[in-house]
């Protein structure tokens, strides 16, 4: 295009250079123009021919150059689909074989199946017809063989296992009784403590009516104020002279009830003095847990302790159990255990550090998970203690899991010193309602005609039916009625079941 634009230019540019021509110069005649003009045309002709011709060599060669590469491209393609070709009926052959090869699986695998069917079915029929002929020379059927047989075998296992059971028994308890009463005998006989034990008081005593105004203040602003630093809450109801704290941390409520007793005894009650009071009380309060933790731990001279657990065991003094003071009721359990341990040949200063720490969940917070055995488990192996202590502490209430000497020494003396006369403290309606159930789980059995729970508990004496029950019927009733009250009540130390059979033969002289 650009060459015939070239050439188009160029006779336009002859003609006007004729006309200019024409016009200028007369003189020239019209043929040496025409002349001029005809050879002007020529040559724009073979120039444009010259450029024309150039330019399509150098098309012909790219069109050339570009097939040339399409070519190779494509041969290079039609390579590779051969050679994909080639795998494809070859993994195409390569899968007719193997199903072939299934196929002469599956067929051997279905003959083997209908062979294993044949037999079952020959060793089914071979089964039936040898129990019907054991059925025919016995006169009996299969069921009601096993059943007899059954029954004579429970009945002998009964009675061996009763006999034997009885006899281990009568040994063991009358080694375990009188070792036992050595051991306790002396672990009381060496140590007494207080029978009387502290309440944390939540009560605080007002000097005067007008107070309670002073403690609400001005629309209730010193009361929050007190709530909020505190992290109690203050209880005020129509007593006149007496301000409740609540709070279920024990330390909590001491520093509570402390703070307020200064307030009052101060009369200054505002929200800055408050604040003040109770930072002082908290920090005293810190001060009074850690020596309380210290001269426990120095009472049964123990040493080695963490200064967490030394502040958990300060904190047990503020927690009461059955109206039991906590830590006494925890340095009392050490020093048993303790003895405990020396007669026993076992090592005293691990006894007396379970016992110490058996209790100290109940000092600790939410942080740990499940109740105050398993808190404190968790608690005291977090800080360095042995895994012997922690066991004993985990199992002290759950006596099944015990399986250490140690873990044992601890239940026994927690449950001594929680059975001491005037220890705890129980409610009349609950010790009642306590007696009347154990009376009546062991009212339930067959062949009970009257029962007694005797000695605040620890006893039940049971009457049964001289006719309805033999000697070895009367112990299996007593171990029943055991294991029923295991199962099925609460209740601390051991509870002595008594089954009374007894024959009254009357004759009259006359």
């Amino acid at each position: 295009m650009e060459i015939i634009y070239g050439v188009v230019i160029g006779l336009i540019g002859g003609g006007g250079l004729a006309y200019f021509l024409t016009q200028r110069g007369g003189e020239q005649s019209q043929a040496n123009l025409e002349e001029e003009l005809t050879r002007l045309t020529n040559e724009a002709r073979e120039t444009a021919g010259a450029e024309m011709k150039q330019e399509l060599e150098a098309l012909t060669e790219q069109i050339e150059s570009e097939a040339s590469e399409v070519r190779g491209d494509l041969k290079k393609r039609s390579s590779k689909l051969l050679q994909q070709e080639d795998e494809i009926e070859k993994r195409t052959e390569q899968a007719r074989r193997q199903e072939k090869s299934l196929g002469r699986r599956e067929k051997d695998i279905g003959r083997r199946e209908r062979k294993i069917l044949d037999r079952e079915e020959q060793m089914t029929e071979f089964h039936a017809e040898h129990k019907e002929r054991l059925e025919s020379l016995a006169g009996i059927s299969q069921s009601e063989a096993r059943s007899i047989l059954m029954e004579e075998i429970e009945q002998d296992a009964r009675n061996a296992s009763l006999e034997r059971i009885r006899t281990i028994e009568s040994e063991a308890q009358s080694l375990a009784e009188e070792r036992a009463r050595m051991v306790v005998s002396a672990a009381i006989q060496r140590y007494a403590s207080e029978h009387v034990s502290d309440r944390t008081v939540s009560a605080v005593t007002l000097p005067t009516e007008d107070m309670k105004g002073r403690i609400i203040g001005r629309e209730g602003r010193n009361i929050r104020a007190f709530e909020s630093v505190s992290g109690c809450d203050v209880v005020i109801d129509e007593s006149p002279d007496t301000v409740m704290i609540s709070s279920f941390n024990p330390v909590r409520r001491e520093v509570g009830k402390r703070s307020m007793e200064r307030l009052l005894a101060d009369g200054r009650i505002h929200p800055a003095r408050i604040e003040e009071v109770v930072g002082r009380v908290r920090k005293e309060m810190d001060q009074i847990v850690k020596k309380t933790g210290e001269d426990a731990a120095l009472e049964l001279e123990i040493a080695g302790l963490h200064p967490e657990v030394i502040k958990a065991l300060g904190r047990l003094n503020y927690v009461t159990s059955f109206a039991q003071n906590v830590l006494r009721h925890s340095i009392e359990v050490g020093m048993l255990a303790g003895l405990m341990a020396e007669e026993l040949g076992l090592k005293r200063k691990s006894a007396v550090r379970a016992g110490l720490l058996h209790d100290i969940g109940k000092a600790l917070d939410h942080d740990y998970d499940g109740n105050s055995t398993q808190a404190g488990a968790a608690f005291c192996r977090k800080h360095g203690e042995s895994k012997a202590i922690v066991h004993a502490i985990d199992t002290c209430r759950d006596t099944t899991k015990q399986d250490t000497a140690l873990a044992q020494i601890v239940s026994a003396a927690k449950s001594l010193s929680a059975s001491r006369p005037g220890a705890r403290r129980d409610s009349l309606a609950s010790y009642i309602k306590r007696l009347e159930d154990l009376e009546a789980l062991a009212s339930d059995f067959e062949g009970v005609e009257r029962c007694y729970a005797i000695q605040a508990g620890q006893e039940i004496r049971v009457m049964v039916d001289n006719a309805r029950m033999s000697d070895r019927d009367s112990d299996l009733l007593a171990r029943d009625i055991a294991r029923k009250v295991e199962k099925e009540l609460s209740y601390s130390g051991e509870i002595k079941v008594s089954v009374i059979r007894s024959i009254r033969a009357v004759q009259y002289a006359r």
